[in-house]
């Protein structure tokens, strides 16, 4: 699941053999890589080797090829960074869970009977005969005890860090024209960045720009809406025909996938970052965003509220457009509100180190070699 890519997962796992290449060199580390991974991964330390598995995630070859390369490599512990471990392999692991969203929103894609059921019985299997599972926050360690009557005690939640690239006192300020020239972006911007997918309500918060109406008429809110990342097809004809129904053509701006760099910049300069999710299980996003310096307007659901911490971000029901609408409105407007959580998000995000993470999962790890 390793990407160099900082997405989701992939930045989990290259953070995760970043951070144990630091902390210890004595054990051996063997890394399984598909294809261009594989080619692209240096190794960080002399005690850290690399396996080629072409096996495509979620596939039959997943659960076959991989089996064998992993039974070849005769390891004393295997740390599977997702839920998805081959059905029959029968060495000691470690499963992280990072969240349930397939089983509260399966989405459009792979939600035939097959799918469910494949998907149901490698999690279900995985998570039982795991030796410890690491979650990734509280309220995905109560979903798997609600949901798979997980033990307690054998979940351990670690939390994810924030890139240092992301706390920084040096921001980059780009003028109007600049924004205009690299991003297409007029305006002062509220910025959404993340995945398009049903559980993350895009549709929703594109409802609650379009009612950014204040009570005083002299004041009209004349901003624009930025959303990064790849339109995926079987969602994308319903955003943009939500955008053409809501007369917001004018207002959103779509920047594509951006670079590390460009993201930094995006959030550097953004004047709200909006996080509408019906459902996380860490949620990332709001904090590199506190990291930057741009106060969060975010949902109340799921994992959100814990990983934001009380005070620094502005709530709202995702299920209430309204009340989504007026939280943007606020944070938009009102300069006291905008300073209070500037300060208390950059505060924040000192709760949250890769270190820490790397720290923790090795401690883990030697819990489950002493059994």
């Amino acid at each position: 699941m390793y990407s160099s890519s900082f997405t989701g997962i992939g930045r989990y796992t290259f953070e995760l053999i970043r951070n144990l290449a630091k902390l210890d060199s004595e054990s051996e580390f063997v890394v399984f890589l598909n294809s261009p991974e594989f080619e692209k991964f240096q190794a960080p330390a002399k005690n850290f080797r690399k396996v080629e598995v072409d096996a495509q995630h979620y596939s039959l070859a997943e659960q076959t090829n991989f089996l064998k390369i992993l039974n070849n490599q005769k390891l004393d512990l295997m740390h599977f960074t997702h839920f998805n471990s081959p059905l029959f392999y029968r060495g000691k692991f470690v499963t992280t869970i990072h969240d349930l969203t397939l089983s509260f929103f399966p989405g459009k894609k792979m939600n035939s009977f097959w799918h469910r059921w494949a998907y149901e019985l490698v999690l279900g299997r995985g998570v039982k005969r795991a030796r410890k599972i690491i979650s990734v926050s509280e309220n995905t360690k109560k979903d798997l005890q609600k949901l798979l009557k997980t033990p307690a005690d054998k979940i351990k939640v670690i939390w994810n860090g924030v890139g240092r690239e992301f706390i920084s006192s040096a921001s980059t300020e780009l003028s109007r024209k600049q924004l205009e020239k690299d991003f297409g972006i007029k305006k002062s911007y509220l910025l959404y960045t993340g995945v398009w997918r049903d559980h993350k309500n895009i549709l929703g918060m594109l409802e609650a720009v379009a009612k950014l109406s204040p009570s005083s008429k002299e004041e009209k809110w004349n901003g624009e809406l930025a959303i990064t990342g790849k339109a995926n097809p079987v969602y994308a004809s319903e955003i943009f025909a939500k955008i053409r129904e809501l007369n917001l053509e004018k207002t959103v701006i779509f920047t594509g996938l951006v670079s590390d760099a460009d993201l930094l910049k995006l959030y550097q300069n953004a004047r709200v970052f909006v996080f509408p999710s019906f459902y996380e299980g860490f949620g990332l996003p709001p904090l590199e965003a506190m990291g930057c310096g741009i106060p969060v307007v975010a949902s109340n659901s799921s994992s959100i509220p814990e990983i934001c911490g009380e005070g620094n971000a502005e709530f709202f029901d995702p299920h209430r457009v309204d009340e989504m609408s007026s939280a943007i409105w606020k944070v938009w407007k009102d300069e006291g509100v905008r300073k209070r959580l500037i300060e208390n998000g950059l505060r924040r995000v000192d709760d949250f180190s890769w270190r820490r993470m790397g720290e923790d999962t090795l401690k883990v790890y030697r819990i489950v070699l002493g059994d």
